[in-house]
């Protein structure tokens, strides 16, 4: 589902997440993010509230990230996590990325269901 493109895109550049419950809609900026070998997307959680409140209740989320005129929407549903390899991995990318300033409180853990493309021209809204 992930092509190569479409991982290019988001190891390279900022995300943008939204997330809803109780009908209202919340979207952040993510730099601490990763692409894992299996097409699992994951984020650190280190200031995030309402997305977390957000996914409690409802796990599905949609992820809008492009890289110059290049970009891709993958919808998907989360699990946050707070233990395990995943929110261990984190933890370790939060040392590196943070040295002791910040720590993870958690982690979320993507499965992408759909990936549309998002760039001008005869592709737009393509599913993938």
């Amino acid at each position: 589902m992930l092509n190569e493109n479409v991982v290019k895109v988001l190891k390279a550049g900022m995300w943008h997440i939204a997330t809803c419950a109780d009908g209202v809609p919340n979207v952040v900026p993510v730099g601490f993010k990763d692409v894992t070998e299996d097409g699992k997307l994951l984020i650190g959680d280190v200031l995030m509230e309402t997305t977390v409140k957000n996914i409690l209740a409802n796990n599905k989320i949609a992820i809008s990230a492009c890289e110059g005129k290049e970009g891709y929407q993958i919808k998907g549903t989360v699990e946050y996590v707070t233990e395990g390899p995943v929110y261990d991995k984190i933890q370790a990318m939060a040392e590196q990325l943070f040295h002791g300033a910040m720590k993870a409180k958690g982690a979320l853990i993507i499965t992408p269901e759909k990936v549309i493309v998002t760039t001008a021209g005869p592709d737009n809204k393509k599913e993938l």
